[in-house]
């Protein structure tokens, strides 16, 4: 089984752990890191503005300034730790690297088509074209942190845990379509994740790498022709924005007042 991942410049749990992870069941036949643009940056803020406007965007970027101020240093250590402990499990991959600034240009195209891979795990912030995501034989997958198809697009787990959805906290394994995480779907993956004291990067981030031996069957079966998408119709489909500091500060003292 051939596979190729895509995955953001800096974004070492991806670029290393994740191609490491790959390499150790399948041949890694590439990776294409984005080196993304500022001007990329602007347009996501664009539309994040379009999509809850200005007030509630301030509430976003509160967050962000909150998330940076006192809960990025922990979240830090703890992705630096379980690269560590990764790195012991799964053997450094030297797999032939592309440099791009979007999975959409020529370059990547090239580079795709080149390394022919059955799969390709997309790790990235960007929609893909359907010129793209169609290259590999059996698909192109995204393990999407949040429940589909109630928890579409970003931050899903976040959104779950706020609404108090505790049963729609994982992630879902789905083939990329056209639509924004409305492929179909082969699997869900969560673990006994704790809403009191874990943030909501950590959660979205151990219901992948708390799951791999599982994840790595599933894919294998997908390679396989075995693996069967599961039924969603007649469920609720939305899709929810980034964080806001207003509903963190909500879920947080909520969790500490029931002891979730």
């Amino acid at each position: 089984m051939r596979t190729l991942l895509i995955c953001h410049e800096g974004a070492l749990l991806d670029q290393v752990a994740m191609a490491n992870w790959l390499g150790s069941f399948s041949d890694l036949a590439g990776i294409v890191v984005l080196r993304e643009k500022q001007q990329r940056k602007w347009q996501r803020i664009s539309r994040e503005i379009k999509r809850v406007g200005w007030w509630r965007f301030l509430d976003v970027s509160a967050f962000r300034l909150y998330y940076k101020l006192f809960l990025a240093p922990a979240d830090a250590r703890w992705e630096a730790g379980l690269i560590a402990s990764l790195s012991k499990r799964y053997p450094l991959i030297d797999a032939p690297l592309l440099i791009t600034d979007s999975p959409n240009s020529a370059a990547a195209e090239t580079f795709i088509k080149t390394k022919a891979p059955d799969l390709v795990i997309a790790r990235c912030k960007v929609i893909l074209a359907k010129r793209i995501f169609t290259l590999p034989a059996k698909g192109t997958f995204v393990m999407h942190p949040g429940i589909c198809p109630e928890y579409r697009n970003a931050h899903g787990c976040f959104w779950a845990l706020v609404r108090g959805d505790f049963d729609r906290v994982g992630m879902t394994l789905l083939r990329v379509d056209e639509g924004v995480d409305t492929g179909n779907i082969f699997g869900y993956y969560s673990y006994p994740y704790d809403s009191r004291n874990e943030s909501h990067i950590v959660v979205q981030n151990r219901v992948v790498w708390d799951n791999l031996p599982t994840i790595q069957q599933k894919l294998i079966a997908l390679y396989d022709g075995t693996a069967k998408p599961i039924d969603v119709s007649g469920r609720e489909s939305r899709a929810w924005g980034h964080p806001w500091l207003t509903r963190y500060l909500q879920w947080k003292r909520r969790a500490r007042q029931e002891g979730r």
